[in-house]
């Protein structure tokens, strides 16, 4: 047996996992096609969950160290309403973070590294090796042209949402929702910040986050009918008429090329079979409006290295990701829909004027609270009261 574990892909999902068992004791493999640094289409976003993980894992430091900037507070412009307030601490953290992918995934690797892990890059995995139904390693070859073979207890899939290993083990497949929006970022200099701003409409969503290099984050969401005309608008366009956004992204410096995908499916997949696993959005991968994919991928690397070092049955590790990660899933695609839900005109005015439902929702917002919370129906009564929720359901039978 080559290794205890094979991990392909070596991202935040991949890196984090190979790190964690490395330290574990384990001997660890992963393998992945880039080069790092390299950088990827992402929402740069951590939530609270996983900002807490980093921190605990002593990566966190590592990147505040080379300057990625924290946004503690939020402006949340719903359109009916402003919410404005801070993000609730959680596990000794209390801001989102956005890094680059070319300083995360790259700070993730040399952890693996220094945990002990092999890293190898350039390889292309072509095949998993079995013996009757168990998954017992791969095939690949580096991008030199060798070609290897190599054996695992156990192979992990790390490899994004069009995984290789997913593909290779028939991973059931559920929940499954095609694309319904669009994506456009860039990174602009000269256009601060105190802290992260989201702003709401009908066809679009703006948010606007710090990021490395005293640079800020324009990520634009629309349909997916309109995202080649937002291509050719550009983003201070598709920004204009919200509260000035448009004018102060025109008045800044585009650092590098927009990027941009409608390649954002919503599928849920069984993450576990006789020898082989799925991390990240390789088993789980949800639209980017609500930023939850690296958050997740991160938690995914915890719970799933857990299992294995302490010897337990990944079907408890299928069950908390479910239990946990539906309601999310199932608001990212309403949102990523953009179908109009009368229900804001009622709800975000009384959220505003309670600081501390606006904190609850900025909590559920990041994962620490569940989607209940806010949307749940006795949620909803203790906010907007019976009359409220009348006015809701009348709205919504007229819409």
């Amino acid at each position: 047996m080559d290794f205890d574990v094979i991990v392909v892909g070596a991202r935040v999902a991949g890196a984090s996992t190979a790190m964690l068992l490395a330290r574990g004791g384990l001997r660890v493999l992963a393998v992945d096609r880039a080069r790092f640094p390299s950088d990827t289409l992402s929402t740069h976003q951590v939530q609270l969950p996983g900002v807490a993980l980093l921190r605990r894992w002593g990566v966190l430091e590592e990147l505040i160290a080379r300057g990625t900037p924290p946004a503690r507070t939020v402006i949340f412009d719903a359109g009916p309403a402003v919410l404005r307030g801070a993000y609730p601490s959680f596990d000794g953290v209390d801001g989102v973070y956005s890094p680059r992918r070319t300083v995360l995934d790259a700070r993730l690797i040399a952890a693996a590294r220094a945990a002990g892990a092999t890293v190898e890059e350039n390889f292309i995995v072509e095949g998993l090796t079995r013996d009757g139904d168990r998954v017992t390693g791969l095939t690949g070859r580096f991008k030199n042209g060798r070609s290897t073979t190599l054996t695992a207890k156990l192979v992990i899939g790390a490899d994004g949402k069009n995984s290789t290993v997913a593909k290779e083990v028939g991973a059931r497949e559920y929940r499954k929702r095609p694309p319904a929006s669009g994506v456009l970022y860039g990174y602009f200099a000269g256009l601060p910040l105190a802290g992260g701003e989201v702003y709401v409409r009908p066809d679009r969503m703006v948010t606007l986050w710090p990021t490395d290099d005293e640079l800020t984050l324009v990520y634009v969401g629309m349909p997916a009918a309109k995202f080649a005309e937002a291509r050719t608008a550009g983003l201070p366009r598709m920004a204009r008429g919200i509260a000035g956004l448009g004018e102060r992204i025109a008045a800044a410096q585009p650092a590098e090329r927009v990027r941009g995908t409608i390649d954002v499916p919503g599928v849920i997949r069984r993450p576990y079979g006789p020898g082989w696993a799925l991390v990240g959005d390789a088993g789980l991968v949800m639209d980017p409006i609500t930023g939850q994919g690296i958050g997740n991928a991160l938690r995914d690397a915890d719970r799933l290295s857990r299992a294995i070092l302490d010897g337990l049955a990944l079907r408890e590790y299928h069950r908390r990701r479910d239990a946990g990660r539906r309601p999310m899933y199932d608001l990212t695609a309403r949102l990523a829909a953009f179908r109009p839900d009368p229900a804001g005109d009622t709800l975000f005015p009384a959220l505003a004027e309670d600081p501390a439902r606006v904190t609850r929702f900025l909590g559920m917002l990041t994962g620490i609270n569940p989607v209940r919370d806010i949307f749940g129906p006795a949620a909803l009564r203790r906010t907007v009261g019976l009359r409220g929720i009348a006015r809701i359901l009348l709205a919504r039978r007229k819409s």
